[in-house]
């Protein structure tokens, strides 16, 4: 028997549910705002990698301590949310349908059983907010589906996130799903906002930024010491090397999670190459042939070079995907 299987946020849902009945519940309970600073120094944490999505996910539902009735508190939630799920869906759902999403049990359970259909979702204690399984999202969710049917083969999936292409890869048919607009999996073409936003408005290229500035620092330090000891070239070049390497290292354990390779140092080494040419090129141009404000360039051309070396660190010298989905889920 065919399947029909969807993600919930984005999906057949307008929005995220999360933070919709994260909205909901502070508009009934106002002093739930003293915990966004701690929430905030939280997401710091995630996007220097200092916490993983889990625990970044588990800090923002602390809030569920605040709630007194959990019960009372979703079922209200969805009498005023549930226009939410989208027509397309209404239209086309089936008794045997399966949502499988990486929103919490406690908070779909009241919609899904609305609807008449099958949950698959986070365990999420819904009184403290910590996880009782794995975050189901990414690689989690086919092996999820799995322990729950494992008999069912004909799958029809529907999502709209690449990070659920893993589910993608075991159904016989998948759909991006963009607003009511099905597209088949195969078909679908990110448009230049998303690719933009898909690379650079992610942990991984803020952490990216992180390992550069350390880089940086290290430099100016060496080579501020070494240079009050012998000649200020040679002290600058040996700084510049030792932090190109540290930056290299931060770059392996903390983004890439690869063990440290001489030869992937190297090929470090070459992706900075694009980067002193941008520089060198934007001086040469914009300064030297058409006297812009020297401040203004170097800055156009730090970000210009900062972004085009990202992609080489990622393609060429850790041959990661240089283009990755990313989304609750």
């Amino acid at each position: 028997m065919t399947i029909n299987v969807y993600d919930f946020d984005g999906t057949i849902y307008e929005g995220d549910s999360s933070v919709d009945f994260y909205l909901f519940c502070l508009k009934n309970n106002p002093r739930m705002i003293l915990r966004l600073p701690a929430f905030l120094f939280a997401c710091a944490l995630y996007f220097t990698g200092g916490i993983d999505k889990t625990g970044l996910k588990q800090d923002f539902f602390k809030f569920l301590a605040d709630i007194t009735d959990i019960n009372a508190q979703t079922a209200l939630f969805w009498q005023k949310h549930e226009f939410k799920i989208k027509e397309w869906y209404l239209l086309q759902k089936n008794d045997s349908d399966v949502i499988i999403s990486a929103s919490p049990r406690f908070l779909l359970e009241p919609i899904a059983k609305k609807l008449g259909v099958r949950l698959i979702a986070s365990d999420i204690d819904a009184k403290t907010g910590v996880f009782l399984s794995p975050n189901c999202a990414g690689h989690t969710k086919p092996l999820r589906f799995k322990a729950a049917l494992p008999g069912a083969d004909d799958i029809i999936f529907y999502s709209d996130t690449l990070c659920d292409t893993s589910m993608a890869q075991i159904s016989r048919k998948a759909f991006m799903v963009k607003g009511s607009r099905l597209v088949p999996w195969g078909e679908y073409k990110p448009s230049v906002a998303e690719r933009f936003k898909n690379i650079y408005l992610t942990r991984d290229f803020l952490l990216f930024i992180f390992c550069g500035g350390t880089g940086t620092l290290v430099n100016f330090a060496l080579s501020s010491f070494l240079s009050s000891k012998f000649e200020a070239t040679a002290s600058y070049a040996a700084g510049y090397a030792i932090s190109l390497f540290v930056t290299y290292a931060l770059n392996s354990k903390l983004i890439f999670r690869r063990r440290l390779r001489a030869w992937i140092f190297i090929k470090f080494c070459i992706s900075y190459i694009p980067n002193f040419v941008i520089l060198f090129s934007f001086v040469f141009i914009f300064i030297n042939l058409y006297h812009w404000n020297r401040f203004i360039v170097y800055a156009a051309a730090g970000v210009f070079g900062l972004a085009v070396t990202y992609i080489f660190v990622r393609v060429f010298a850790f041959k990661a995907a240089a283009l990755r989905g990313y989304g609750n889920g």
